[in-house]
């Protein structure tokens, strides 16, 4: 029999949480209390918040059902490190709409797990390899949640930062918000050796350290981190905010499945032509500062036939593009045997149609 009453919660609670009715006498055997003290615990439960339904019957039965808050979660140690795997994968990249959610939970869960099941974590995901869409730099789950640990505990951050030029240096900082572009993840905060509020890419960051010295929270300009890394990135003499304008031969959702978000909308288009499948075609507009060869190369992975209006560095881009890939596989036919000639026939292929649906551009 279970005699310390808040393990036996813990116990009861845990139970619950597996999505099914547990009869009253069935949690009593499992808890070798008697019926009378579930009845209790239960109760007890309830007053802590946890939404726990009982059913009429012969036995009575209890059932744990979603309530209006989100209740503290008990987990087995499988449960915990199945969570904190995916949460690993998720964060070494910026993954829009649950970037910052889930590293701040990566944070919380290594925060308390068992160094036993760290280990069981760190070995499996050193075992694994993520096949990535490369949209923008791999980062160690570590920096971000050291980071996102400071952050949160309002103390003080040194790392060691290399800038876009290959400069090393050391930087102390008060850290005030991690902030995600959908392809890169950024760090606002106060540099303090340089006494002035700074954007720090986090895939160039490296041996974060907490200091342990505590600091209030200065006001940042802005008020806001994300329009305070906005307009650092417009500040830059390297940074060039154009207007983005690409029609498709494509439906609006096949596009918006393989181009970020942050690019653009797609929206239906019924002046485009149809595409090969007979659906009917869409235009994107948007603004972005991304170089124009990325862009070049993300629409010509895309899988369908496009046509760039705008802006005019991005129409001879992609032109340019189109010509280079068609005469690297002209080359290749010319070249090779037969069977490499079949082989490089159908790159040229898609070649020459990228070549031709950029040349109409603009």
């Amino acid at each position: 029999m279970t005699t310390d009453t808040p393990a036996r919660l813990l116990q009861l609670l845990s139970l619950l949480q597996t999505p099914r009715e547990w009869p009253g006498g069935e949690l009593a055997d499992r808890l070798r209390v008697s019926r009378r003290t579930v009845r209790r615990d239960i109760d007890r439960l309830r007053e802590l918040g946890y939404p726990v339904q009982a059913t009429l019957g012969s036995d009575g039965g209890y059932r744990l059902v979603a309530g209006k808050a989100m209740p503290p979660l008990v987990l087995d140690d499988e449960e915990a490190v199945a969570i904190a795997v995916g949460l690993r994968a998720g964060a070494g990249h910026a993954l829009e709409g649950v970037d910052e959610a889930s590293v701040r939970a990566l944070a919380k869960l290594e925060q308390v797990l068992p160094a036993r099941l760290r280990h069981r974590v760190s070995t499996l995901q050193a075992a694994t390899t993520p096949l990535t869409s490369g949209d923008g730099a791999s980062i160690a789950p570590e920096t971000l949640t050291a980071i996102a640990s400071t952050v949160a505990g309002q103390e003080r951050l040194r790392f060691a930062y290399r800038t876009k030029d290959g400069t090393e240096s050391r930087r102390l900082t008060e850290p005030y918000r991690l902030v995600s572009t959908g392809r890169r993840w950024y760090l606002v905060a106060y540099d303090l050796d340089r006494d002035d509020w700074r954007t720090f890419r986090v895939d160039r960051v490296a041996d974060p350290f907490a200091t342990g010295a505590r600091f209030t929270p200065r006001e940042l300009p802005t008020g806001s981190a994300a329009e305070y890394l906005r307009r650092s990135i417009q500040l830059r003499p390297d940074a060039y905010e154009y207007e983005l304008d690409v029609t498709f031969e494509a439906p609006a959702d096949f596009v918006t499945t393989r181009l970020p978000t942050w690019l653009g909308t797609p929206v239906a288009n019924p002046d485009a032509a149809a595409d090969a499948a007979g659906g009917s075609g869409c235009r994107m507009r948007g603004t972005t500062n991304h170089p124009v060869e990325w862009v070049a190369m993300r629409l010509a992975t895309l899988g369908c036939e496009f046509s760039v209006q705008g802006p005019p560095e991005l129409v001879q881009c992609v032109r340019e593009l189109g010509g280079r890939l068609s005469r690297s596989a002209g080359s290749a036919s010319a070249a090779g045997t037969a069977g490499t000639a079949g082989t490089a026939g159908a790159a040229g292929t898609t070649g020459t149609a990228g070549a031709a649906g950029t040349a109409g551009a603009g």
